[in-house]
Parts: structure tokens; C-alpha cells; sequence
């Protein structure tokens, strides 16, 4: 067991702006939970058993941890004794720290009770009838990037790890599902049991309870989710084992056990959320014909980059997901083939540029200043897009031997522990680099991470297909030729190019060309019916109109509301529509979105 003198003694140390936590001085390990979910009052009643190890040499005479919007009941010691504490004043986007005084003992654990706030950050409460079977009631956490501290009184910080166990207690016919191993579970008393015993950051701790049916797909993989939607979800979800098998011999053993997926209701804010043993899912990656399966492979994946070796820090957070977008991408190409990898690397490229027209020049490094922001300021195209360029680049100079020698190196020896971006250049040019400055700076690697903008090596890939897209997109466009479509062959990837590479503007005729040849509006892929849309959207395209509304009243990821919500507030001819629909939807949204599309549409 590494101790916290053992890791500051070693050096790692970091700088969490966005905690209250004193963790130079004393850290949590484990917190034990016993949670009851109050489906009246829309809050849980918690009692959290927080473990901590101190510095032998600061002798800390508090330990501070972070809270927003908690109630807090009583902190005492595990025998029984009081302690004192006290909330301090709310900091904006941070909450409220909790500093609780230590006896010279300084005891082992610390018991916490609590409630939460109806309108906790991380928790949807979602009514019977948003449900699909209208019967019960539903509730799921979301916990990055700083929403555990909503729900559980925690050092927020994804530089402290812990494990955990937990009680969880639920109405009646309700089941109850965790980021963890199953314990001894008691249904018919509305009690489940769980226990993790990898360490992790406090954002990858979460809960979901409903009406669950859970359906195995391999002896190490399986789908939960709403009766309803169960067989469908499996189905689609048939290749879990296949990915795991394939980023095994990459990367190393799957260190996780098991990997589950539940498929939540529409409103979760996300495509997908690698809470580890369990990934969250939205219903909108369930397109029939297994063709958004990918997202899987994104959320795997961070069983390597994110869960098994996390950024210290929100600033260090492209080590997630730019690692976590190239290894998607070898998975898709292992499974898929080279020429569907090809094309996710390009549609990625053009969601980068776009991103970089967008964002100011400050939050297009990739070590990203977020000082008096909050992280989810720095979750763009950014830290996934370019650092998964950043990896390309790496593989087509090193080449893939080299690259994933040392990245399989890189996940074992950091194995549950966390990393900063200083820290991680430093093991990047020892190891591969084998300390030569000169190819450093020809490779522009200082460039990449602390400037702004793009290096002009990025990476060029290819792709035959997308040749064939493009030409197709610019007949019809001078024309009105539709013969260049595949209409019964096109992946998801070339339609995505097709419409994409469409003009701004689009006369009245061509749009009904569109939609009476291919049926956008009754797109059953979400990521096509969101393309469509965006297009219908800047176009003024009245029969589209329906849709749009359909769309964004059923569900709630803030992929496909952000944009449609913007381009709506952009055109004079749908604020009003932007106004409307939003005020009908608004109620059925995770609170996550409905902080991004407030700023937006009010």
C-alpha cells in the first residue's frame, strides 16, 4: 500500500485548485456509505465513513474536505465522540469546504451523517412517468468533474484516490446498481450491498436505481437497463468481450474484473460515463444496427487512460481522454477495420478546427489554465482531439511497436495512481524520447501541450471514402446529383462527411431533395438526425421543425442540446421555437445540461 508520507516523499504532490482538501497534510482512503434514497423528497440521507492517513511530519489539527449544497447532521468519531466542525461560506462553483476539528488522536475514521439538496448537481430524480415503463421512479448520479461533493462529503480532487463500500437502500421494487462489486444484496428488503477495492477518484464513485433487468453478454460483461430497452441494448452491446480482448493485447490485463453497461434513461447528460465495473450509457448510441458501438470503445478504454491512471488535476485531463481517443480508435480499428478508424480520425480533426474557431486561444492548450473556472469550462473537442493528434503524431514518428511498449509500461507502473502532465512529459522523454532534446523540439512536443492552437505537424490522415463523400456532397450541392451516394452501403462515418460538407446555405429545393430521398428527420442514428438538424436549423427548414422539437424533448445529452439550442438562439426565425421547446423540456433534463443550456437559451 503506498501511504500518503510514502507518495509526498516520492514527490507527488500537486495543486488542486479546485478542492478544498488539505491533502499535503492528510488525505481519505476509503469511504464507507450507507445511502437511503428518499423518492418524496427527492434527497438521500447518508452517512459517510471517511478513513484518512495523515502526514507523520504536519500533525494536521483538521482535516478539510469538500461539500456543496450538503446538509450536514453530525460528525463524530467511529467510538461515538463529537467533533466540531463548520461549513464555510459558498465559493461559487467549489460549494462549501467542511473543516472538521481533530482531537490530538487524530482519529483513523471519521463518520459524517448528511443529506443532500433536492437540487443536487450530481442526482436526477426522475418521476415514474419519465421512465419508460411509467411505473417507478428513477435516480442517477453523475459525479465528474466536481458534482460528487454534492452527494458525498469527499476530498473532490481526481489527485486522491479511494475505495469504498457502500449500503445502498431503496423503496421497494426498485434495484439498485453501483461503480463497484456486488455484495450480499437483500431485494426484497430494499437493501444492496457494494464494495470496490481499487482505488479511484471520487468522480468515478456512482449509484442508479429503477426497474433493472440485467441481461450477460460473456462471463465478464453484461447490460443493465429498463425492461423495454434490455434486449435491444444487448443486442447492440453484443461486442463488449471483443473489445476488452482487443485492448488487452494492446495495453495489459484488464485490472476491473467485471465491465457492465446500463443504459439510462435519455435525459443522462453524456454519450457515455466510464464509472468503472459499470459504464453509463445514453439510449442514444442504440441506433439498430451496432454502427455508434464506438462509444464503447471510448469508455473501455478508460480502464487503461482515466480509471487506472488518472489526471492529478482538471488541468492534466487531456491525459484522459486524448489517450482514451486514441486507444478508441486502435480498439475500432482492431475491430472494425482501418478505413472506419480512418474516417473517425478525420470527422475528429474537423471537430477540432471547429473547436479551435471557437475557443478562445487560452483554452486550446492542452495543459489547460482553469483557475477561477470550473473544469467543465476545459471539456471541449481540446484535450480528447488534440491529444489524441498528440498520440498520432507520437505513433507515425515512433511507430506502433514502440508507442504502445511504452504506453503498456506507462498503464503498469502507474497502475491506481494519479498523474500530472509535468510529471508524465518527463517519463514520455526519458523513456521514449531516450532524453534526445533535439527530436523534442523537433517534434514541437512543448508546442503541443502548453501552446495554444495546432503545430503545423499535425498528423494527415487518409481516407478513399471520404474522397467519394465530399465529391458527392459538392455535386448535389452545385446540381442537385444525388448519384454519388451509396445509399445502401454508406457507414455511419460517410454520411456524417456527406452532410457535413454541405454548404451554409442550402435552397428550399435541395433541402426537400434531402429529406424526400433519405428521411433525415426520421433518422433512427442520433448522430445523423443531429447533422440534419443542425443544417435544418441554419436553413430555416420549416418541415424539419417537428423533428427538431421531437428530438430535443425526448432526450437530454448535452452533445446534441448545446449545439441545436445555440444555432436556434443564432437564427432569428427559431429563437422563439428555441424559447418554446425549452421551457416544455427544460424539467426533464439533467441538472448538468440544464446549467449549460440556461446560459444559452435565457
Amino acid at each position: 500500500m503506498i501511504t500518503l508520507g510514502t507518495l509526498l516523499m516520492l514527490g507527488f504532490s500537486f495543486n488542486d485548485i479546485h478542492t478544498f482538501g488539505n491533502v499535503d497534510e492528510a488525505r481519505t482512503t476509503h469511504l464507507s456509505l450507507d445511502l437511503t434514497l428518499d423518492f418524496e423528497r427527492n434527497v438521500i440521507d447518508g452517512v459517510c465513513t471517511a478513513t484518512l492517513e495523515y502526514d507523520p511530519d504536519k500533525r494536521p489539527s483538521h482535516v478539510d474536505l469538500d461539500t456543496d449544497g450538503l446538509t450536514i447532521v453530525s460528525v463524530k468519531t467511529k467510538d461515538g465522540r463529537t467533533l466540531d466542525f463548520k461549513l464555510g461560506d459558498k465559493q461559487g462553483v467549489l460549494g462549501r469546504r467542511l473543516r472538521v476539528t481533530l482531537p490530538e488522536s487524530r482519529p483513523r475514521d471519521i463518520v459524517i451523517a448528511y443529506r443532500t439538496d433536492p437540487k443536487a448537481e450530481a442526482v436526477q430524480w426522475l418521476a415514474p412517468e419519465q421512465t419508460t415503463s411509467r411505473k417507478l421512479p428513477f435516480l442517477f448520479t453523475q459525479s465528474q468533474s466536481i458534482f460528487a461533493r454534492t452527494w458525498i462529503p469527499c476530498m473532490d480532487s481526481p489527485g486522491v484516490r479511494v475505495t469504498y463500500d457502500a449500503i445502498v437502500r431503496v423503496p421497494k421494487g426498485l434495484t439498485a446498481v453501483m461503480s463497484a462489486r456486488h455484495g450480499k444484496h437483500e431485494p426484497e428488503k430494499g437493501i444492496f450491498r457494494f464494495e470496490l477495492p481499487q482505488a479511484i477518484p471520487p468522480y468515478l464513485i456512482a449509484l442508479a436505481a429503477g426497474e433493472l433487468t440485467f441481461r450477460p453478454l460473456s462471463a465478464r460483461t453484461g447490460v443493465y437497463a429498463e425492461p423495454a430497452v434490455v434486449e435491444r441494448a444487448a443486442w447492440e452491446f453484443a461486442d463488449m468481450e471483443k473489445m476488452i480482448q482487443t485492448t488487452e493485447k494492446l495495453y495489459g490485463p484488464y485490472e476491473w474484473q467485471r465491465w457492465d453497461v446500463i443504459v439510462l434513461p435519455p435525459s443522462f447528460p453524456f454519450g457515455g460515463m466510464e464509472n468503472p465495473l459499470l459504464t453509463f450509457a445514453t439510449p442514444t448510441i442504440i441506433a439498430g444496427d451496432r454502427s455508434l458501438v464506438s462509444l464503447m470503445a471510448h469508455e473501455l478504454a478508460h480502464s487503461w487512460s482515466g480509471n487506472l491512471v488518472t489526471n492529478a488535476t482538471w488541468a492534466d485531463f487531456w491525459l484522459n481522454e486524448g489517450f482514451t481517443t486514441y486507444i478508441e480508435r486502435r480498439i475500432v480499428e482492431a475491430l472494425y477495420g482501418k478505413q472506419t478508424a480512418d474516417m473517425q480520425k478525420l470527422l475528429g480533426q474537423r471537430d477540432l478546427r471547429d473547436a479551435l474557431k471557437e475557443l478562445a486561444p487560452i483554452d486550446t492548450q492542452l495543459y489547460v489554465d482553469l483557475k477561477g473556472r470550473h473544469p467543465d469550462d476545459g471539456f471541449t473537442d481540446i484535450p480528447y482531439e488534440k491529444g489524441m493528434n498528440f498520440l498520432l503524431l507520437l505513433e507515425n514518428h515512433f511507430g506502433r511497436d514502440k508507442l504502445d511498449a511504452f504506453l503498456k509500461g506507462y498503464f503498469r507502473e502507474y497502475a491506481f495512481q494519479s498523474m500530472t502532465t509535468k510529471k508524465f512529459l518527463g517519463l514520455l522523454k526519458a523513456k521514449l524520447f531516450k532524453g534526445d532534446e533535439a527530436l523534442w523540439s523537433r517534434l514541437k512536443v512543448r508546442e503541443w501541450v502548453y501552446e495554444s492552437g495546432l503545430p503545423d505537424n499535425l498528423p494527415a490522415p487518409r481516407s478513399d471514402r471520404f474522397e467519394k463523400t465530399k465529391a458527392a456532397a459538392r455535386a448535389f450541392a452545385e446540381s442537385g446529383a444525388l448519384a454519388g451516394v451509396d445509399k445502401d452501403r454508406w457507414t455511419t462515418p460517410e454520411w456524417l462527411d456527406f452532410l457535413s460538407n454541405m454548404p451554409d446555405r442550402l435552397s428550399r429545393e435541395r433541402l426537400d431533395a434531402l429529406e424526400k430521398t433519405f428521411s433525415f428527420s426520421k433518422a433512427g442514428n442520433s448522430e445523423i438526425l443531429f447533422a440534419w438538424l443542425m443544417i435544418a436549423i441554419r436553413n430555416s427548414y420549416e418541415p424539419a421543425y417537428p423533428s427538431v422539437e421531437d428530438f430535443l424533448t425526448r432526450q437530454g445529452r448535452r452533445k446534441f442540446l448545446k449545439p441545436l439550442y445555440a444555432a436556434m438562439q443564432e437564427n432569428g426565425d427559431t429563437r422563439a421555437m428555441a424559447k418554446r421547446i425549452y421551457a416544455k423540456a427544460r424539467s426533464g433534463y439533467h441538472p448538468i445540461s440544464v446549467n449549460t443550456i440556461d446560459g444559452i437559451v435565457k
